[in-house]
């Protein structure tokens, strides 16, 4: 365990494999809330166990000064806003790897030593493998390849969680990380990118730049609308809408309840109504598929 990691356990556990449990792996306080919260609070208020690892303190998000009175630092804020988010959400537990925000492409924080970016990816694997056979979730959940919108940082979490998965079963792996275990299901989060294409095509009579979107006006949606993902799951957040919406509001420092404010991409992933969608990395999908639940097939 390096130095800085913390877990928290924020709800009784029981052994491994005594009930069904996910691994949500993501990049910083808000990423859980401001994308699959609705997904994540579904599964934990129907008696999973749901567990996050989040890999930086968030010390690159723009925070109100106000905001900082009583802590110490941006990260020392971000994590209690993470930790009322996680309570809100009916999570397991929090690990925080201990990492610095890399910040957006091309900025000073992609220097810093203890940026995420900065890390080997074998380091981080070997700790998110060391969660995964703690934990023994039957699925995981990540980013996609581009890290949702090109942040650095998810998409440093996203190799690093790919590697892990496949690496936690295997005995020759990381030996010292405990025993092998292997999860059954990966999943990246998606969002419409028909959907993306309209919103950039509405914007400018708007009066906004679909490149220029974001609390720092610092996404290209236009970009963004090129890569297409698959969507293989669908899962429906209705019962959890309030639970959801308390944990993105826990996020006040990042502009929680502002039009255009919850997160990048948060107005896109809106329009889809009450509902998180996924493409399903591992086992591959053959051709089509249609799922409601992320466990489907699963046993435990």
């Amino acid at each position: 365990m390096l130095p800085n990691e913390e877990t928290i356990v924020l709800r009784p556990t029981t052994a491994p494999g005594a009930r069904p449990a996910l691994l949500a792996v993501f990049a910083h306080p808000d990423d859980e809330s401001f994308g699959p919260g609705g997904t994540l609070a579904r599964y934990a208020w129907s008696g999973v166990a749901v567990h996050l690892i989040c890999a930086t303190g968030g010390e690159e998000g723009t925070v109100d000064a106000a905001l900082l009175n009583g802590y110490e630092s941006v990260a020392a804020l971000r994590r209690a806003e993470l930790l009322r988010a996680a309570e809100a959400l009916g999570l397991s537990s929090v690990t925080l790897l201990g990492y610095r925000d890399s910040g957006m492409p091309g900025t000073e924080a992609n220097r810093h030593p203890a940026a995420l970016i900065n890390q080997p990816r074998a380091q981080v694997a070997a700790q998110i493998v060391r969660h995964i056979r703690r934990l023994h979730p039957q699925v995981v959940i990540t980013f996609d390849p581009i890290g949702g919108y090109r942040h650095p940082d998810h998409i440093a979490i996203h190799e690093a969680t790919v590697a892990a998965f496949h690496a936690a079963g295997d005995p020759a792996a990381w030996p010292e990380a405990g025993p092998p275990y292997a999860p059954q299901k990966l999943y990246y989060t998606t969002f419409s990118r028909r959907l993306l294409r309209l919103l950039v095509r509405l914007m400018p009579l708007l009066g906004r730049d679909p490149r220029a979107f974001g609390r720092n006006r610092d996404i290209d949606l236009t970009k963004l609308a090129e890569v297409e993902f698959p969507t293989h799951a669908r899962i429906d957040t209705t019962a959890v809408r309030e639970q959801a919406r308390a944990a993105a509001l826990a996020h006040v420092s990042q502009g929680a309840g502002g039009p255009l404010a919850r997160g990048p991409l948060s107005k896109v992933l809106g329009l889809l109504g009450s509902a998180d969608t996924f493409m399903r990395a591992y086992p591959p999908v053959d051709g089509d598929a249609r799922e409601d639940d992320l466990f489907a097939g699963v046993q435990w």
